[in-house]
């Protein structure tokens, strides 16, 4: 039983679609990286300097105050003094870093789907001669017409 299983496992691991995944894995992690920064370096401040110079990583509410009584400056301040919080601010930038994440998704998959051949419907109808009506291709006599058709 453990030999089957074993001997599963190993099929399973050379087939192409698991090193695919494996790639796809890795390049996301790398890409995930990127958008952090993009949204957290480059997007999110010229949004915080219009809404009034927020930073957002700082958005935050107090659950419960820890050993040193507030108001904490920063979240760190806030973490290091072991309060609770709801750090609304992060929660944001990981929403608009979801949705740039699915908009590159969404763009890479539609360049590819353009890439590849509409796939034709086969031919299952042919005209009659006499009246031009569509009939099946395997028709021996024209339903619209009643003419005899050549094989």
């Amino acid at each position: 039983m453990f030999k089957d299983f074993i001997g599963d496992f190993k099929t399973f691991l050379q087939r192409g679609n698991v090193i695919d995944l494996a790639v796809a894995f890795v390049i996301g992690t790398a890409f995930s990286a990127i958008v952090t920064a993009l949204v957290g370096d480059i997007i999110m401040p010229p949004i915080g300097l219009l809404l009034d110079k927020v930073d957002f990583s700082n958005l935050y509410v107090i659950l419960k105050e820890g050993s040193t009584p507030g108001p904490y400056l920063t979240l760190a301040a806030a973490k290091k003094a072991g309060a609770v919080t709801l750090n609304y601010g992060l929660f944001i930038m990981s929403l608009i870093s979801f949705f740039i994440i699915a908009l590159v998704i969404f763009s890479i998959v539609r360049v590819i789907n353009k890439l590849y051949p509409k796939p034709v419907a086969p031919v299952s109808t042919k005209n009659c001669p006499y009246c031009f009506s569509s009939i099946p291709l395997a028709a021996t006599r024209c339903p619209s017409c009643t003419s005899q058709l050549e094989s």
